[in-house]
Order: structure tokens, then sequence, then C-alpha cells
């Protein structure tokens, strides 16, 4: 196999992961090996609640209902397909995003 021959890629995409998970918001943390982002979907409505010191905080339940792990090399590529795809959106909705 030559590495400058093009690449297709045939992926599987099982019945069971067809539908996706929906999440809220995603948090995105990493090593020196992997970047992790979990996806999180809210549990119930944030509650007013206060802190070990007393002071006030408002809590956000959720849960990580995916959490995905990619190499460093694959964040440029990650990040460069988001950005043409939120174009996308912009252009075909007529809609912006804040950013």
């Amino acid at each position: 196999m030559s590495d400058d021959a093009p690449r297709q890629f045939e992926i599987d995409l099982p019945p069971e992961v067809v539908p996706g998970s929906y999440a809220d918001f995603a948090n995105v943390w990493h090593t020196p090996d992997v970047f992790v982002m979990d996806f999180v979907s809210l549990a119930r409505p944030p509650q007013a609640a206060t802190d070990a010191d007393g002071n006030p905080v408002t809590v956000v339940p959720g849960r990580v209902v995916q959490r995905v792990r990619i190499p460093p090399q694959q964040v440029f590529e990650l990040a460069k397909a988001l950005t043409q795809q939120l174009e996308f959106w912009e252009q075909e909705t007529g809609r912006r995003t804040d950013g």
C-alpha cells in the first residue's frame, strides 16, 4: 500500500448509532496524547444551591451522552470540517451564529 495513493473510506454506521444522541453542550479537554470531547445533555432544569463556602451557585445537572477521543492530529481536520459545515449551514438557513 502506497502512502501517496488516494484513500477511499468505507465507513459502517451500525443501526443503533443512526439516531444519534442529543447534546446541549460539549466539554473538551486533552492529555498529551488525546483530545476528549464529552457531549452532555441536561438532566433537569438548573437549580439554585450554595457551594462549600456558602456562596450562591446555580447547579446545572447533566449527563455525558457520548465521549469521543481523537488524536491531536485530527483536531485540525475536525476544526476545519466544523467551520466548513457551519458556513454551509449559515448560507442555507440565512442565519448567523454568534462567535
